[in-house]
C-alpha cells in the first residue's frame, strides 16, 4: 500500500515536468505544498513500517526525500527565505501618497448571494480600486446599490456564465476596453488610470478558464500569455490582476512572467493562498496581482471570508520616479515568444464555449 501511494505521489511530482498543456497535468502542479507534505509522511512511513536500514526503506526514503525536494524547489520562491522580487517602498515615497494607490481584488463566486460581506469589506477598506470577479447582473446591482455614490468611474461585465467583471474606481479611468482576448464570452478589461501625481499607469483586468482534467489549458494560457505580451510592450507602466486560475510557480505563470518583464510581490514574502477558502487542507495562489519595476510595495494581505471560495486580496502601491531594473524577472527568449504567438493564434481559431459555464447554475 505504501508503495502504491508514493507510486502515485512519484507520477504526479513528474507529469507537470513535461509541460504538456492538459487540465490533468497542469492541474498537478497546483498542490505542491501539499505534495510536499505528504512526501515527507510516507518517507517517515517507510523509516517506520519497512525499517531505514533495509534496502526497500532506503530506497522508499530516498525517493521520498527526493520528490519533497523537487516540490520545495517550486515552492520556496513564495517563502521569506527567497530574495524579494517586488521591492518595498521607501521612507520618502511612503510619504508621497500621491503615486500610492490601493487595490481590493475579489472573486465573489457567483451563486454566491451574501453581498453584504463584501460591501462591508470594501466599506471598511476604502480601496481606491475595487475589482470583482464572476459578477450576475444581480452583483452588479448589489454593489451599485451600496457602492455607487462612492465610486464615480464603473467598468460593469454582467455576464451568467461565471465570467462576469466589475470595476470600480475613486480614480479617473480613460482609454476603457472590454474584450474577449482569446475565448469567446471570456472577457478582460483594459485601462488607462490617473494617480493624483498627474502620472498614469495601465490595469489588466483578467479572468481565464480554469484547468479542467478533460481539456486542455491552451485557452487559460494563451491569454495570460497575450496579457504578458501586452503588458510588456505598453508604453505605461503595467498592472495586471485577476483570477488566473493558475498557481504562481506554474509553467504557464513563469512564462508570463518572462514575457511581460512584470513583478510577483509573492516572490520572497509569502504564498498568499487565496483558493480554496472552504476546503483549508487544500490551498493555493490563485489571486495574482503583477506590477511593472516602476512601482513599489506598501501592503499586501490576504482578507477574510465573503461567502466566496475564494478569499479577496488587498495590494497598496506607489509609482516610483525610477524603475528597479535589478528586480527584474528572467527575460524571455526569441524562440519561446514566437511558440506563444503560434499557441494564441491556433486558439484563436477555435469555436467553443467557455470551460465551466454552467458549473455555477448547479450551485444557484
Amino acid at each position: 500500500m505504501i508503495w502504491g501511494v508514493a507510486g502515485v505521489l512519484i507520477l504526479c511530482t513528474l507529469l507537470p515536468l513535461s509541460k504538456v498543456p492538459f487540465g490533468a497535468i497542469r492541474g498537478l502542479a497546483f498542490p505542491r505544498e501539499q505534495f510536499l507534505g505528504l512526501a515527507l509522511l510516507l518517507a517517515v512511513a517507510f523509516a517506520s513500517i519497512q525499517g531505514p536500514t533495509t534496502t526497500s526503506g532506503m530506497i522508499g526514503i530516498a525517493l521520498m526525500l527526493g520528490v519533497a525536494a523537487l516540490q520545495a524547489l517550486y515552492i520556496t520562491k513564495f517563502t521569506p527565505l527567497w530574495r524579494k522580487q517586488s521591492l518595498a517602498a521607501s521612507p520618502d515615497l511612503r510619504r508621497e501618497t500621491d503615486r500610492h494607490f490601493s487595490l481590493l481584488a475579489a472573486n465573489v463566486k457567483k451563486s454566491n448571494r451574501d453581498y453584504g460581506k463584501l460591501i462591508a469589506l470594501v466599506e471598511a477598506r476604502v480601496p481606491d480600486i475595487f475589482m470583482a470577479i464572476e459578477v450576475d447582473q444581480d452583483w452588479i446591482d448589489a454593489l451599485d446599490e451600496s457602492l455607487g455614490k462612492n465610486y464615480a468611474q464603473r467598468i460593469d461585465v454582467p455576464l451568467d456564465n461565471g465570467y462576469g467583471l466589475c470595476v470600480m474606481s475613486k480614480l479617473p479611468l480613460s482609454e476603457v476596453e472590454v474584450r474577449e482576448l482569446v475565448t469567446r464570452e471570456v472577457p478582460s478589461i483594459r485601462a488607462r488610470v490617473h494617480l493624483p501625481v498627474g502620472e498614469d499607469f495601465r490595469l489588466y483586468v483578467v479572468h481565464p478558464e480554469p484547468p479542467v482534467i478533460e481539456h486542455d489549458t491552451k485557452g487559460r494560457d494563451s491569454e495570460i500569455a497575450l496579457v504578458g505580451i501586452e503588458a510588456e510592450k505598453d508604453p505605461l507602466p503595467a498592472v495586471v490582476s485577476g483570477d488566473l486560475n493558475d498557481v504562481a510557480w506554474s509553467t504557464t505563470t513563469r512564462r508570463f512572467q518572462r514575457l511581460s518583464g512584470l513583478l510577483d510581490p509573492r516572490v520572497g514574502r509569502g504564498m498568499y493562498n487565496t483558493f480554496s477558502a472552504t476546503m483549508p487542507w487544500m490551498r493555493w495562489p490563485l489571486d495574482h496581482l503583477f506590477h511593472d519595476p516602476q512601482f513599489r510595495l506598501l501592503e499586501m494581505d490576504r482578507l477574510d471570508k465573503i461567502g466566496s471560495d475564494h478569499f479577496p486580496m488587498w495590494f497598496v502601491l506607489a509609482l516610483a520616479k525610477t524603475e528597479a531594473a535589478e528586480s527584474d524577472p528572467e527575460e524571455s527568449d526569441p524562440e519561446e515568444e514566437q511558440e506563444t504567438k503560434d499557441m494564441i493564434k491556433e486558439e484563436r481559431k477555435r469555436d467553443r464555449d467557455p470551460i465551466g459555464e454552467d458549473w455555477e447554475d448547479k450551485d444557484d
